[in-house]
């Protein structure tokens, strides 16, 4: 059975990553994407559909871990009756092939250990064929397009299926295994230093954090969250992944599981912002080209999300051989909501866009006129209904945020042309503006309830409501803004904590029930702050930190009757949403403010 997914932590070479249980073991690794097959997927059933187990033999009563300062590189020390070991995990950042390095380190005693790699090829189902190098110090294992090579400093054995290797460390020893991926067609991999690779790897990561913007009292915390989010960007194109993980449930044992392995264009201002904001330009800018390459051809046939690559077909399938994480099922990979239309990553889009040329970045030729056409294909369509924000599958609506998006969309085009001598029919898209935001407030808010709802029509209310000054549409001051907050915090705030919807109506078309989600918890605090309540913002903050993992990790959501995390894991939009939230606490920046477009 797999560990909670708040006990595990990740690492990762910028290209894919694997998480690492408390116990020693990795039970999920996609290689060599973050969207390619698991080769191992213990996480989403049992071991037996692969996992890499390293731990002492005899059970360790005390496990504490924590990452090397300013890196992405991970000590898990085990202490035992007979002694102490620590266990350091690490994917150097990739060269010709792929490396995931273990070592181990003698702290104190003698203890003895045990490696067992289990190998299972295409999420679980590919037992490999398995043969020793050459030299007799490794073995490599094939099927089909993957191939991996092990080395070890100790010797291995085959047992089970399983390839296995028990040795004692005393203080001060050393032992070191190199797992190596590559097309199996390829040449077997060239062995790499593992120490070497160690020195590199933590120079690299310390080199990278350190250019972090420092933000006052929670400068740790935002540094972690910005290594996660570099974590999760594909350096070959400069995207970044929602999550490395698919169908992590957001309700245990239910069937609310996605694939998150992709990259979504709601993300883009969030991203923009929170790496320009931390001193990340070139980040930023690969960012922004990606998402130019993506979106680019005709407007009508913008996704809501792509591929790492760019890739446009995201077809959703399901794995029934894997039973999915403590029986929530079914296990997916892709996700059918590509082909959905929101009208809101339009406007996120437009407002990428212009922070991109307010920061100063490079200009593209293609910048404004691919820009240009996505808001007139906006003013054709806003008025249509859409699936909206959550990705619901309950048939479209004409959601609040929606529209407020599209909105969006006209006024950060406006903003643009009129600050950078950008032409276009702006006087249509002046009039254009005034239209949507007129019938937003006319039919988006329900004056019996002083508050804006989810869906033109509806009582529902919807946390993406807390949106609505975060953007600029209107002021904090604002009574029908003011009474949204009201209200989202009678009916949405749980111990705490901010629900996305009303889950129990089953209004979303799945079965009711999820975790609270907690980048919307984030966008309470900015509200708070924007409010001038700042006592409680601060409280609502210091409450969610307390949520993260020990090695300083979020979900998607949490589930404040079980204390426990939910959801794919890390969530770059929670990581997204807490490095905001911090440096709207602090006096430095204030991106709440700079999303309006004129901060």
């Amino acid at each position: 059975m797999p560990a909670r997914i708040e006990d595990y932590a990740l690492i990762g070479d910028c290209e894919t990553g694997a998480l690492v249980g408390r116990d020693g073991s990795i039970d999920w690794l996609c290689w060599p994407r973050f969207d390619s097959a698991a080769c191992f997927a213990a996480l989403l059933g049992a071991p037996e559909h692969g996992r890499w187990r390293v731990a002492p033999c005899d059970p360790a009563p005390r496990v504490t871990r924590r990452y090397r300062e300013g890196t992405l590189i991970l000590e898990t020390d085990f202490v035992t009756d007979e002694g102490a070991v620590t266990l350091i995990d690490f994917m150097p950042l990739r060269g010709t092939a792929s490396d995931l390095v273990r070592l181990v380190v003698g702290r104190r005693g003698r203890v003895t250990l045990r490696s067992e790699l289990a190998i299972r090829f295409d999420y679980g189902s590919a037992v490999p064929w398995v043969t020793r190098l050459e030299d007799g110090h490794g073995i490599r294992a094939v099927a089909g397009p993957d191939m991996v090579v092990l080395r070890a400093s100790v010797p291995m054995r085959g047992e089970n299926l399983k390839t296995v290797a028990e040795f004692s460390i005393g203080a001060g020893d050393q032992a070191s295994f190199v797992l190596t991926y590559t097309a199996s067609h390829q040449s077997t991999p060239a062995a790499i230093d593992p120490y070497e690779a160690l020195a590199d790897t933590e120079a690299f990561w310390q080199g990278w954090s350190g250019r972090c913007q420092h933000v006052g009292d929670w400068n740790e915390a935002v540094v972690r969250s910005h290594i996660t989010l570099k974590a999760l960007t594909y350096a070959p194109t400069g995207a970044m992944v929602a999550a490395p993980t698919t169908s992590l449930p957001e309700q245990l044992g239910g069937s609310r599981n996605w694939d998150y392995r992709f990259c979504w264009l709601r993300d883009a201002t969030f991203a923009l912002l929170s790496l320009l904001n931390a001193g990340y330009r070139e980040e930023a800018e690969a960012w922004r080209d990606w998402l130019l390459r993506a979106v680019a051809g005709s407007p009508d046939q913008i996704q809501i999300m792509y591929g790492v690559a760019g890739e446009r077909r995201l077809t959703e399938s399901e794995l029934p051989w894997l039973p999915g994480y403590e029986g929530a099922r079914p296990v997916r990979v892709g996700n059918a909501a590509y082909g959905q239309l929101q009208l809101d990553v339009f406007g996120e889009v437009a407002d990428a866009f212009h922070h991109a040329r307010r920061a100063g970045l490079a200009a593209t030729e293609v910048g404004w006129a691919l820009e240009r056409s996505l808001v007139e294909h906006v003013a054709q369509v806003w008025d249509q209904p859409d699936e909206g924000i959550w990705e619901t599958r309950g048939g479209p609506r004409h959601f609040t945020h929606s529209k407020v998006m599209a909105w969006v969309a006209l006024d950060r085009a406006l903003k643009s042309a009129e600050a950078f001598g950008l032409h276009g029919p702006l006087d249509r898209w002046r009039v254009l503006r005034s239209l949507i935001h007129e019938d937003v407030c006319r039919k988006g808010f329900d004056s019996g309830l002083g508050s804006f709802v989810q869906s033109y029509g509806s009582r529902q209310l919807d946390a993406s409501l807390l949106l609505i000054p975060l953007v600029g549409f209107l002021p904090p001051s604002d009574a029908r803004v003011q009474g949204t907050l009201r209200a989202i915090e009678q009916r949405l705030v749980i111990d705490g904590l901010v629900l996305r919807y009303d889950t129990d109506t089953a209004a979303d078309g799945l079965p009711p029930g999820e975790g609270a989600f907690l980048a919307c918890s984030f966008w309470w605090v900015d509200n708070l702050v924007l409010q001038g309540r700042h006592t409680e913002a601060r409280a609502v903050f210091e409450r969610l930190l307390r949520l993260r993992n020990d090695v300083g990790l979020l979900a998607e959501e949490y589930d404040f009757q079980q204390g426990r995390q939910l959801g794919n894991f890390p969530q770059a939009f929670s990581h997204l949403a807490l490095a905001d939230s911090a440096r709207n606490l602090s006096s430095v920046q204030r991106p709440a403010m700079q999303r309006t477009g004129t901060a």
